[in-house]
């Protein structure tokens, strides 16, 4: 059950939205929480690829630092072309 609810607006075509409206209360509770969990899996999706871009990146300065690589040679390279 979905605790902390609010209401919000999306836009829809308009069958969809008619389809909607001629549900009964338990199918659209059951529509409400399909998109709830849809979101909500499409926010954890994005922070999960997040995080791995941050670990990646990581890893690369790393293997960099490791190579020799200091923050004065990153901004002579980074600034090469001004």
């Amino acid at each position: 059950m979905m605790n902390n609810q609010t209401e919000i607006k999306i836009k829809v075509p308009l069958d969809i939205a008619e389809t909607y409206w001629n549900a009964t209360e338990e199918e659209r509770k059951k529509i409400e929480k399909r998109i709830a969990f849809y979101l909500k899996l499409s926010t954890l999706s994005r922070q999960e690829s997040l995080n791995q871009l941050y670990k990646t990146m990581d890893i690369i300065g790393k293997k960099a630092q490791e190579r020799g690589l200091t923050p004065e040679i990153l901004e002579s390279l980074l600034n090469e072309d001004e």
